[in-house]
């Protein structure tokens, strides 16, 4: 709306028109008229012809009724990544300032085929006073006033945990902004006479003064900066441009909305660097300015998580870092829902458990998990995806995470949920520890998780010793994000990239290929290269099959336990239901396997006794996957190379190819076998190379440690049934309570069925329990 509409009465019209009166000082005048309080009211299957036409009608009724409002979430669509729905929600929204009280009121607007945009979804209590006065100036919403940068705020950071500098291509006067000397306690707040807006042409003597004064712009603004893409010379490799970009552009992190906004810069053929290209506008609401007095105000570093948690405020005459107020994604309306469905639940389930974090008084996190997860962790909580998928769309109303195990017929299985109230350390270290404490303190050998420092820091501190690979599909989106242009441009260097990786054999192998990929492409200076490098053995394969991961795929490619049923974008409203049904979905068809493992016989292809052996213990599902191994080992040779002591080496590779080959080490007295593939190590079952030795050495049966009881019919006995009946240690204590609470929840479904039938289990329940007294 313009100023000069705004000098003259209006009609704004939708469908039904809404109608506002403003006058001469830019105040709306509440109408007391009947038409006109009905026409202003939102409605659901309100239309508009734009979002912003939508925005300033919420506006007018906010007015009208004494309040202010700010723009809530957007959501875009997963395949042109167009602004497909809105949020506008009450100015007291969330808990993020002191004035705010968790106020649910919004509106909700969605994109029609039409392109008309239609209102969906509309609450209209407030949990918060309103104001009382006949006329109310209307919201600016996204509206800021930028002071006149006289003397603009420089605010110069480094950390010794930063990942990234501007420049790489030369000493400090040529533009580095070293990020790696950073103190905790102090920042030191520089002030640079300088323009006030970027525009095109400007001029800087180095790329760090060129970052300096988009930092010094942003600062007074009320957005945060971070360092974008950089573009090489072809012929000697030196930096001829970069970007400064916004922090909430791209969509890797929840917290960005892919904004546009950037400056980007230019090297001169004189050294100096010129800004050839500017966009100004966001897509999001800004922050607080800089004031008068230099105080950066809601300050947080985006590119390290030691800033992650941290505000700067002035103490003792300066500026310091200190821990700001714990935050949280859950709106507020969701806890009263869940705890009374958590009490609820305990009523009928006596193994049910949750937790829920308190922070001066204020709920955040909440963790639950049902008797059938905590009894599942005891068969199958060895190898543990922690699973956040709602992270990935960039846009969010259920920050749901989930604990994803693998059961023996190759599922997933649920081991818990949690709401995660913000991405801090402290939040997924309550998490970690909640999910522990609900597990009777059994720690996993391993776990799937972002890379995230916080959810590292995190893992490393409840789960010491344990394997922690990153999510795959992480790694995707920041691999893209730094070297998706090589990848995309040049197919000689995904080539070479993608065999180093996933290729390699050995760590000599692996660091021979990377040094010359480094060396071949000049990305010796690619901090994010360097850093993924450091970080080599959480997600290249070659250092990851060597621990078990129940054959979680490490392309990411394992099933959602909750598929398309629960999503990030689920309403209060369905929230619950939608996971039960879940949940029994689920459980179901684990319930089929369980039947047709016990029922139905998988066809035999050999004459090989051990074939016959492992379709006894195995499930069908994993039995398919150990004969598929069987029959490729027919197709191979082995070749003993050396023998020391009791320990044979077999070279084992492929009929008439030498593309795979790998080398197995055979213990003749003991049996043991180990080869170089660590199919075993990684998923539990002989690999075909293995098995070619056997077949070599004439063995007939397996040796049991080779057929993992979790992979068998039985493993719903946890690890009982190969420990010894000489006592009950603390350790099994926890795993006899739950096997046998859940064999005794079957027991009870299926004896209630009739009077007769229980009559007769309470007899069978008598007699056992005087049969153990008699033991005793």
């Amino acid at each position: 709306m313009s100023r000069e509409e705004l000098d003259n009465p209006m009609i704004l019209r939708a469908k039904p028109a809404a109608l506002a009166i403003v006058n001469n000082n830019n105040c709306y005048h509440r109408n007391n008229e009947e038409e006109g309080e009905s026409k202003l009211e939102p409605n659901v299957g309100l239309e508009f012809d734009s979002a912003e036409e939508a925005q300033e009608f919420y506006n007018l009724y906010a007015t009208k009724l004494g309040f202010r409002i700010r723009i809530g979430q957007l959501y875009r669509s997963r395949v042109d990544g167009s602004v497909i729905s809105r949020r506008f929600v009450c100015s007291k929204e969330g808990f993020q300032t002191t004035s705010r009280t968790g106020c649910p009121a919004f509106i909700r607007v969605q994109k029609a085929d039409s392109g008309k945009w239609v209102l969906a979804n509309v609450k209209k209590e407030h949990n918060h006073e309103l104001e009382t006065s006949g006329e109310i100036c209307p919201s600016r919403v996204q509206r800021k006033n930028i002071p006149n940068l006289k003397s603009p705020v420089v605010v110069v950071v480094s950390t010794r945990t930063g990942l990234r500098s501007i420049d790489e291509d030369g000493p400090g006067p040529s533009g580095i902004i070293d990020l790696k000397r950073f103190k905790r306690e102090r920042i030191d707040v520089e002030l640079q006479p300088r323009g006030s807006e970027p525009y095109k042409g400007l001029e800087f003597t180095s790329a760090g003064e060129a970052y300096e004064f988009y930092n010094a712009y942003a600062a007074n603004l009320g957005f945060k900066v971070r360092i974008g893409q950089l573009f090489r010379s072809k012929n000697d490799g030196s930096i001829t441009s970069r970007r400064f970009v916004c922090s909430k552009e791209g969509h890797q992190h929840p917290s960005r909305v892919g904004c546009g906004a950037f400056m980007r810069i230019q090297r001169q053929e004189t050294g100096r660097w010129l800004v050839d290209r500017f966009q100004n506008e966001h897509n999001h609401e800004l922050g607080l300015p800089v004031d008068a007095s230099g105080r950066v105000k809601g300050f947080k570093e985006e590119a390290s998580s030691v800033l992650e948690n941290m505000d700067l405020v002035e103490l003792n005459g300066g500026l310091s870092l200190v821990t700001r107020g714990r935050e949280s994604r859950i709106g507020s309306d969701w806890y009263n829902e869940l705890f009374e469905y958590f009490q609820a639940r305990q009523a009928d389930d006596m193994g049910f458990f949750y937790a829920v974090e308190m922070h001066n008084g204020r709920a955040l996190s909440v963790f639950w998990a049902d008797a059938r997860s905590r009894f599942s962790c005891t068969q199958f909580g060895d190898a543990v995806v922690f699973d956040t998928t709602y992270r990935k769309g960039g846009s969010y109303s259920v920050p749901l995470a989930s604990f994803i195990g693998i059961n023996h017929h190759r599922q997933p299985v649920l081991l818990g949920c949690a709401l995660i109230a913000e991405e801090s350390e402290e939040s997924f270290t309550w998490v970690f520890q909640a999910w522990l404490r609900a597990m009777s303190g059994r720690h996993p050998v391993s776990i799937v998780a972002d890379q995230d420092r916080s959810i590292q820091h995190s893992i490393a501190q409840v789960f010491p010793g344990i394997h922690h690979r990153f999510s795959a599909w992480q790694i995707k989106a920041t691999e893209q994000e730094n070297i998706g242009a090589l990848l995309s441009m040049n197919p000689e260097f995904k080539y070479e990239y993608e065999t180093c990786i996933f290729q390699s054999q050995t760590a000599n192998e692996f660091e021979a290929a990377w040094n010359v990929l480094v060396n071949k492409y000049n990305l010796r200076k690619n901090t994010w290269l360097m850093e993924m490098y450091r970080m080599r053995k959480s997600w290249v394969p070659l250092h990851i099959r060597g621990t078990f991961f129940a054959g979680i795929p490490m392309d990411g490619s394992l099933k959602s336990y909750f598929g398309t049923i629960l999503t990030s974008q689920t309403p209060l409203s369905e929230f619950l239901i939608r996971y039960e049904k879940a949940l029994e979905q689920r459980r179901e068809e684990e319930r089929k396997e369980d039947f047709n493992s016990f029922n139905l016989q998988a066809v035999l292809h050999t004459k090989d006794p051990i074939e016959d052996q492992c379709r006894r213990f195995y499930t069908i599902t994993m039995f398919q996957v150990f004969q598929k191994e069987l029959l490729e080992c027919y197709s191979f040779v082995g070749i003993k190379i050396n023998v020391e002591g009791a320990i044979s080496r077999y070279l084992v590779q492929k009929s008439g190819s030498g593309d795979e080959r790998n080398t197995v080490a055979f213990n003749a007295s003991s049996l043991n076998v180990s080869c170089s593939c660590k199919m075993f190590e990684f998923e539990g079952v002989l690999c075909r190379h293995a098995l070619k030795v056997f077949q070599i050495m004439n063995i007939r049966e397996l040796p049991s440690r080779y057929i993992l009881h979790r992979w068998t019919k039985d493993a719903k006995y946890g690890i009982l049934r190969d420990v010894d009946s000489g006592g009950a240690s603390k350790d099994h204590k926890a795993l006899m309570l739950w096997s046998l609470r859940e064999e005794a929840k079957n027991y009870i479904e299926a004896v209630t069925a009739s009077l007769e039938r229980y009559k007769l289990a309470f007899e069978i329940m008598q007699e056992g329990r005087r049969n153990l007294c008699w033991q005793n």
